[in-house]
């Protein structure tokens, strides 16, 4: 029986020392074990978001996180300003109409990012905002937007929050809350992290506080207010996921054997790298420019004259390998390569070899081999560095 080799943007591999740490016996969440358990687990995490305030974990997907961030710091028909690049940018969108606030939103075609410039323009007649949301890394489009330089034109041009979904890249890709100023910062287990679905990490500034302790969010659950609390006395207000603390702790031991996690961020920018370079070398259009390329993910538009559903099946059927289509109007037009968390320079020379195969299968005319060697030759380059 073969295994799947999924290359999707998440739920992605476990490695199997995180398989083995989420197996350890249950414990009490209310013991001294859990505890010490959580209050070094949190601690490890802050490199991985650059802050130094506390790492707050939901027993929940990244979307309740999100949730979390908005019904906690507006309220009812106070004005935010949404900046959404694709799918999961509109997610934030619906979050902060279902709680009644009043959305501007800044929309760019899918496979563009928001610049600096385009921000402040938007920014520039608009007054009484509460917070600016933004997506990161958008998963449906393979962009990273420049979070650091749109945090800064919030920080300088507004009193608002800025609120940031990273949960498509925390744990691959640079992230430097404290000093970029970002607000609140999301992001899931099942992506970058390396663990199965089901805990969110969330992490709030100290000017966060101050607005979420004047704010009064109809949340019970997701109380941020009551997660700090509980997280002074080394745990959370109800019952954790405890076995994925067990695995995030051994998440953290990985980043730290590979030597820490600027080399992490690293291994995903070279990643990105080898997709990029493979796919112009078999003449497959990428959706987005390597300016705002995605370092966890890469969308790839359908290779010319191929049914990109037939296509993406075949591999799968044929060859295991288990790519993720395009969403919404980009269905059928493009598939996404995952290359986060548990993935290395050999697992991406591994798939686009079976990719090629598949393409031999339907015909596709290119030089065989030129994908595995361009992907090669990135990773060479990278080695004399």
């Amino acid at each position: 029986m073969y295994s799947n080799i999924l290359r999707h943007p998440g739920p992605t591999p476990i490695p199997k020392k995180v398989q083995l740490a989420m197996n350890r016996d249950m414990m009490s969440h209310r013991s001294e074990e859990f505890i010490q358990l959580y209050r070094e687990t949190t601690n490890r995490v802050k490199t991985v978001f650059g802050t130094k305030q506390d790492i707050l974990l939901l027993p929940s997907g990244g979307t309740a996180a999100l949730e979390a961030a908005a019904v906690n710091t507006v309220a009812a028909g106070e004005e935010v300003v949404v900046i959404t690049v694709g799918a999961f940018g509109n997610y934030f969108v619906s979050i902060c109409e279902k709680y009644g606030f009043h959305v501007h939103k800044l929309e760019k075609p899918w496979g563009e990012a928001c610049t600096a410039e385009e921000l402040a323009e938007f920014l520039k007649p608009l007054s009484n905002i509460k917070a600016v949301f933004a997506t990161y890394n958008e998963t449906s489009t393979g962009i990273l937007n420049p979070i650091d330089q749109l945090a800064k034109v919030v920080r300088t041009q507004t009193d608002a929050l800025f609120i940031v979904d990273g949960v498509s890249c925390i744990g691959g890709a640079p992230a430097e809350m404290d000093q970029w100023g970002i607000d609140i910062l999301v992001t899931g287990s099942q992506k970058a992290m390396m663990l199965p679905p089901g805990l969110a990490l969330l992490s709030v500034s100290d000017r966060a506080w101050k607005v979420i302790e004047e704010n009064k969010t109809p949340a019970y659950y997701l109380n941020l207010m009551s997660y700090r609390e509980w997280a002074e006395k080394g745990m959370t207000p109800n019952t954790p996921a405890v076995s994925l603390i067990y695995g995030l702790s051994a998440v953290c031991d990985l980043i730290e054997e590979e030597g820490g996690f600027s080399q992490t961020v690293a291994r995903h920018e070279l990643m990105k790298n080898m997709v990029r370079e493979a796919m112009r070398a078999l003449s497959i259009g990428l959706l987005t420019s390597d300016e705002f390329a995605s370092p966890t993910i890469t969308a790839i538009l359908a290779p010319e004259g191929l049914d990109l559903g037939a296509f993406l099946g075949h591999l799968k059927t044929k060859y295991h390998l288990d790519f993720a289509g395009g969403l919404g109007h980009l269905q059928g037009k493009m598939f996404r390569f995952g290359h986060m968390g548990y993935c290395f320079p050999s697992d991406i020379l591994q798939a686009v070899s079976l990719l090629e195969a598949g393409l031999q299968d339907f015909n596709y005319k290119f030089e065989p081999g030129a994908g595995v060697l361009a992907a090669q030759k990135v990773f060479l380059e990278a080695q004399k560095k």
